[in-house]
């Protein structure tokens, strides 16, 4: 994949659509390209304000009163210059498919797609994506971001990129094996030799970043160990890797 191929990959990147290593190619290029990281962070906003549209649910009267019309409503013969006439001057033919179309509608219980709360539900998905990459982008893209890479004890290869002026820092992470049944891969800050947890690492997929949760503060490093399912108040076993933060 060429750098010219990366700069067509934002809209495909907000959407979650690009396969897992185009992902990951992806987010490297956004700590080199300012121009692609703001495109994202503005293509992420759009995606966010286009879930705020609600569905809307019909009231329980449309359908009786769309199907009392319906058979109020004469049918015509179907011949055919009839029916491009009707079309054309917007008769009976018109009207009554625009009939039966909102019938069917209503008959799944609504005029959209999704009902009212599955709208509210992904809605809030959508909101939480779109915060997730725009964070993201923010981070990359920081004219002090600083990155920190190092291979893998199980595998792969891991890279921490620390903006101080933001006080946030991302780890993107190629290769990694799915942890085994019941365990989960847990960020850590490294505060002086205290470890302060910093989310979870959704391990769908074994390429991908993810902002790390809290802020840096006095942290000089970063880890990341295997815990059970849910995460650790303390890490419990041999990190995964350990690196400390470029100056």
């Amino acid at each position: 994949m060429t750098a010219a191929d990366l700069h067509t990959l934002t809209g495909a990147y907000v959407l979650h659509a690009l396969e897992p290593e185009e992902t990951a190619a992806f987010e490297r290029h956004l700590t080199e390209c300012p121009s692609c990281a703001q495109e994202v962070r503005e293509l992420a906003a759009t995606v966010g304000r286009l879930a705020l549209a609600e569905a809307v649910t019909p009231p329980p009267a449309l359908k009786d009163q769309v199907m009392r019309r319906i058979s109020a409503e004469r049918q015509h013969p179907p011949r055919v210059d009839r029916v491009r006439a009707e079309r054309r001057r917007g008769g009976p033919v018109s009207r009554f498919v625009l009939a039966a179309c909102v019938a069917a509608a209503a008959a799944f219980g609504g005029v959209s797609f999704w009902q009212h709360q599955e709208a509210k539900d992904a809605r809030r998905a959508a909101e939480r994506a779109e915060r997730t990459t725009a964070e993201l982008a923010a981070v990359l893209a920081a004219p002090d971001a600083k990155a920190t890479t190092a291979r893998l004890r199980t595998g792969g290869s891991g890279t921490v990129v620390v903006s101080r002026s933001r006080d946030r820092a991302a780890f993107l992470v190629t290769g990694l094996p799915e942890p085994p049944a019941g365990k989960v891969y847990q960020l850590w800050f490294d505060d002086g030799g205290t470890m302060r947890p910093a989310g979870l690492l959704d391990r769908s997929t074994s390429d991908g970043a993810a902002i790390m949760d809290g802020p840096v503060g006095p942290a000089a490093g970063m880890g990341l160990t295997l815990e059970p399912a849910g995460g650790s108040a303390a890490p419990t076993t041999v990190p995964v890797t350990q690196m400390t933060f470029s100056v």
